[in-house]
């Protein structure tokens, strides 16, 4: 009887341990699995090379154009796919459009402690270039132009601040920036902010030094307490393309 006893428990222990071991394994792979996350996607390209597409008149065949691609970068914010979701209806500016976002390169994307890759979309509008040799901007912000008009506005200008803005700098693209600012009881600005930048930092800073150096006045009210302190104001700004002078 011992003897049968025995024998029963040295079969029924390689079982036990086997069977220990392919659930710790199994365990190890739901682990692996479950910490494995997909790539970001964004609506909202963060690039650090922005794409250069390099076209002309010829290329765009007489009219505007836009497209929209579908991009993907790793890890390290290089881009490994790229593709057309929405055509110029050319088949050779869509490749120019490609190349030109393959040589780019985006910002990562972190979580925590990981970084993982990015699948998001990019729109370009590609216009038909005219003589651009003197075609510059004025700083003809919101306020600027309703106080022009004569319309009601919480500050004015004392003069239009100067800007020194070509179109290259806007890269092929509109664009719009909001900013604040505060203003001592002399009239003088201080402290001026970018609230919503252009998405071109150089652009955005030209913006900052023009309005610095501004002055401005505004009507005395009980309310803007100028005697005691200082009073802010807002404005934006927007720069199109085929709006240049």
């Amino acid at each position: 009887m011992k003897q049968l006893l025995c024998f029963s428990l040295i079969l029924s222990f390689p079982f036990v341990q086997s069977h220990s071991a392919e659930t710790t394994k199994t365990s190890q792979l739901v682990v692996q699995k479950s910490t494995a996350l997909p790539a970001h996607l964004t609506t909202r390209i963060q690039w650090t090379t922005f794409p250069q597409p390099k076209y002309n008149n010829d290329d765009l065949k007489g009219q505007n154009r836009a497209a929209i691609l579908r991009i993907y970068a790793d890890e390290t914010g290089k881009i490994t796919q790229a593709s057309v979701q929405e055509s110029t209806g050319l088949k050779n500016l869509d490749e120019i459009l490609v190349q030109a976002v393959r040589q780019a390169h985006v910002q990562p994307y972190k979580i925590e402690d990981t970084v993982l890759p990015i699948i998001g979309y990019q729109t370009f509008s590609l216009n038909l270039e005219h003589d651009q040799s003197d075609c510059n901007y004025s700083f003809n912000s919101k306020n600027w132009m309703a106080q022009q008009q004569q319309q009601k506005v919480k500050f004015a200008y004392n003069t239009q601040p100067q800007l020194e803005l070509n179109r290259d700098e806007l890269n092929q693209h509109d664009r719009k920036i909001k900013f604040s600012f505060k203003v001592d009881k002399h009239g003088a600005v201080k402290k001026v902010k970018i609230n919503q930048g252009s998405g071109v930092y150089a652009l955005d800073q030209n913006i900052l030094q023009a309005v610095s150096k501004s002055q401005i006045k505004v009507k005395r009210t009980a309310s803007t307490l100028w005697l005691y302190k200082k009073s802010s104001f807002k404005d934006e700004i927007q720069f199109k393309l085929n709006q240049c002078s």
